[in-house]
């Protein structure tokens, strides 16, 4: 166990490297980020000194391991825009993000998992198949849309939630700034999350569903019936723990896509979060917040993955045996 670990680090380590490289030089050569930073009068022998001061008129490699050395310590230079050091912009715009992405994910596993089951053990029923049918809408649509179309309903017509914004938040005493303890804050977190939330929620449903069924036609199934348990023992007990291998998977790599892509319903809620502190970045190539933020990323999905291969060993014991060799 220790020794699979340990190599997951290893791969994950030149991951992060891999990564790191290509984020750096692709915005390498997306503009020259000293004139966005300079008005038209700068001279050249200005703009030239800041390119220098800068430290972009080093070599390639150069530049490229004093970024790794600098990212390795948690530090990525300062923004080109605001001046400001990257870190410090990330951390004040994480939270944000983090708790859009984790009430969105939390809300899709539940309400995926819950649907997934019931239109499986309820499959030819009416609200099986409406559920069915409403899911279609969650995966066909773009994000984009349907944030704009809960603007129309919930924030223009009914007037019943913000349409934009973060809403008060609360500084707790370790720095972390939230808006769970205001009710500004939890009504305007409702709409972004049901936005970030339902392409997750419709692709959880759909897999449980499926997996769900494939189970409940295995012969360990029928046996368990043979033995007299009851329907709950059997379909929670038996059928669900194991559909659940490959639902935490896809679980596990969603929340990382939806805090990764968390950018488009951000733009559109005008939440302030990481997502549009890179969309910001982008339009004025400032490639310090834009590398820093792909390299976040980018560990984001690594810490992911590392503990989704983990939970394998708690959810399915059949691979705790394969691992230590007894299987063969």
């Amino acid at each position: 166990m220790l020794a699979y670990i340990i190599r997951r680090i290893v791969q994950s380590v030149l991951v992060m490297l891999a990564v790191a490289l290509v984020s750096f030089a692709l915005f390498r050569y997306v503009g020259d980020p000293i004139y966005a930073m300079v008005g038209q009068e700068t001279s050249l022998e200005d703009r030239e000194a800041l390119r220098e001061n800068l430290g972009l008129n080093d070599p390639f490699v150069v530049q490229f391991a004093r970024f790794v050395g600098n990212a390795a310590q948690g530090e990525f230079g300062i923004s080109y825009r605001l001046q400001q050091p990257v870190m410090e912009l990330i951390l004040s715009r994480l939270p944000a993000t983090l708790e859009l992405a984790l009430i969105s994910g939390l809300a899709a596993f539940v309400f995926g998992v819950g649907a997934g089951v019931y239109s499986a053990l309820r499959r030819r029923g009416a609200l099986s198949t409406a559920i069915m049918t409403l899911s279609l809408i969650g995966v066909s649509l773009p994000t984009f849309l349907i944030g704009v179309l809960l603007i129309w309903i919930f924030a223009v017509e009914l007037q019943w939630l913000p349409s934009f914004g973060r809403g008060d938040t609360v500084v707790l005493p370790w720095g972390w700034e939230t808006g769970f303890l205001t009710q500004s804050g939890r009504a305007s977190l409702i709409l972004p999350a049901i936005t970030l939330g339902l392409y997750q929620m419709t692709l959880i449903m759909r897999l449980v569903r499926a997996e769900m069924l494939e189970v409940l036609r295995t012969d360990y199934i029928k046996f368990a019936r043979a033995r007299g348990l009851s329907n709950r023992a059997v379909h929670f007990g038996h059928a669900l723990k194991n559909t659940l291998v490959p639902v935490i998977t896809i679980t596990g790599l969603q929340l990382g896509s939806i805090i990764a892509f968390a950018i488009i319903t951000e733009t559109v809620f005008q939440w302030p979060g990481v997502g549009a502190l890179f969309i910001n970045s982008v339009r004025v190539v400032d490639v310090p917040v834009m590398s820093a933020y792909l390299v976040l990323i980018a560990l984001i999905f690594v810490v992911i993955n590392l503990i989704v291969d983990l939970l394998y060993y708690a959810v399915d014991p059949r691979l705790r045996v394969e691992r230590g060799g007894v299987r063969h």
